[in-house]
């Protein structure tokens, strides 16, 4: 593997890089993690990811131990090993070594690590065509505290993709237990109807993410009246536009789910405006 990966407090190349057996990490997948992006040099909205994760680090019980760690530091000096400016970013924080078993960890530090990569983006005609989706079986459970971090266990988010690309879809729609829609694989769902700004509430399931934060807000400055709440799956149906949000992808529009148009079948008005206003908003905040 190729790059400098920042691990515990040092600067290593990647392969060099290593982990205990014993890491609870790997063992329990207890930890988290964030995925960002940087546009020339600068993280955007890196206080936010970073605010997410110690929200999450305190359920989890490692936010004292996360203090001991300047992460802002150590993701800018991982850019700058990398000589990257626009890159994706993963910060991923497990428990370390300590105790066995499933009590909270008392003994050892965390295991703290940062690797930037080269963006790896789908070509531009992806979101002038948009995407499809499908929406799987596999569900998000709202009562779990697990649906409002980003945790390191996956495995729900890697079934419904699996599960969507097998229906030869792009994306996966998960649903909560009793229904509603809840988000995609990796990334928030909204849709558009009747000019009105839909999306799922926290309460529905959901990782509140940084770009969708960031699209509400861009909602109140534009006057697009946005709704958080819960989402019936027809409301999708009936929907005249829809896209997802995430940090890497920013905001991808969604045509069609279940081999059904969304609306006209196209990227719709509102969705191109909002793209935009986020691109402006990352230009204006990133130089």
């Amino acid at each position: 593997m190729e790059g400098i990966v920042y691990l515990n407090g040092k600067l290593v190349p990647a392969e060099e890089a290593k982990l205990s057996p014993f890491d609870r990490g790997f063992l329990y997948g207890y930890g988290l993690f964030e995925t960002m992006r940087s546009y020339n040099g600068r993280v955007f909205r890196l206080d936010r990811h970073l605010a997410r994760l110690r929200r999450s680090a305190e359920m989890l019980a490692l936010a004292s131990k996360l203090e001991a760690y300047d992460l802002e530091q150590a993701i800018y000096d991982t850019l700058e090993a990398n000589r990257l400016k626009d890159a994706r970013i993963r910060l991923t924080v497990s428990a370390g070594i300590g105790e066995r078993g499933l009590a909270p960890p008392s003994l050892g530090p965390l295991t703290v690590m940062v690797s930037a990569q080269k963006l790896d983006l789908p070509p531009p005609q992806v979101s002038r065509r948009g995407i499809s989706a499908a929406i799987v079986s596999t569900r998000r459970n709202s009562l779990s505290p697990l649906s409002q971090i980003k945790a390191t266990n996956y495995l729900d988010s890697f079934f419904a993709l699996s599960q969507a690309m097998a229906l030869g879809a792009e994306e996966a729609i998960m649903l909560n237990e009793r229904g509603f829609i809840a988000e995609c694989s990796t990334s928030n769902i909204f849709l558009v109807a009747k000019g009105q700004l839909l999306t799922p509430s926290v309460e529905s399931g959901i990782l509140p993410g940084i770009t969708r934060e960031a699209v509400l807000e861009l909602a109140r400055t534009l006057g697009i009246e946005a709704l958080e709440g819960e989402i019936a799956v027809a409301q999708l149906f009936g929907a005249e536009e829809a896209f997802l949000t995430a940090s890497v992808r920013e905001i991808v529009p969604i045509t069609s789910v279940d081999d059904r148009p969304i609306g006209s079948g196209r990227p719709g008005p509102v969705t191109k405006r909002l793209m935009a206003a986020y691109k402006e908003l990352v230009e204006i905040t990133t130089t």
